[in-house]
């Protein structure tokens, strides 16, 4: 039998297909609630002096939320903590 004829396959395709649709539709539908909510302003996570470098990295590594850490970029791994303006930033 070949594979492009195989009917579990093709249902299998359909039903994720079907999933996805109503995954997209109820996104689209929290995403106007938020909007009418007033909600859709998101804060950055990026520190201030970091904001437009083009060193930022800011992925956080590891198993499990506990050990996580985040990589603000690689001269500076837990971001840059002085009030001057660091001397890596980049545009």
């Amino acid at each position: 039998m070949d594979a492009s004829h195989n009917p579990f396959r093709r249902a299998n395709y359909l039903f994720r297909k079907a999933d996805h649709a109503q995954w997209h539709r109820t996104q689209s539908k929290q995403q106007i609630l938020r909007s009418q909510l007033g909600f859709t302003a998101l804060s950055t996570s990026r520190p201030k002096a970091c904001i437009g470098c083009q060193n930022y990295h800011g992925i956080a590594y590891g198993y499990n939320r506990a050990n996580r850490t985040l990589l603000v970029c690689g001269f500076h791994p837990y971001g840059w903590h002085s009030e001057d303006p660091c001397p890596d930033w980049k545009e």
